[in-house]
């Protein structure tokens, strides 16, 4: 995949450009990263685009983490409490 469309609004570049970025900031910006991605299909394949794009410069980068953590996989839903948690 091609960076341009791995970060189509340059979103995820323009976070490592900013000095002192803190992970919670990081974590903002790639939720505004991946809202703009228009088919969720493509988001590991460009998590796996910017991961070897941006990770080896700067490797202590909070983002760098933020974009691994996107490639795991999501925690299995539980079973939430109260009246409507319980089966009739």
């Amino acid at each position: 995949m091609r960076l341009e469309e791995a970060d189509p609004k340059g979103l995820v570049r323009e976070s490592y450009r900013i000095e002192g970025i803190s992970l919670a900031e990081c974590r903002s910006i790639f939720m505004d990263w991946a809202l703009s991605i228009a088919d969720n299909r493509k988001i590991p394949d460009a998590l796996r685009a910017l991961i070897a794009e941006y990770s080896g410069t700067a490797p202590d980068h909070p983002m760098n983490d933020v974009l691994t953590a996107g490639l795991m996989p999501a925690p299995e839903p539980k079973r939430r409490g109260g009246r409507l948690g319980r089966a009739i």
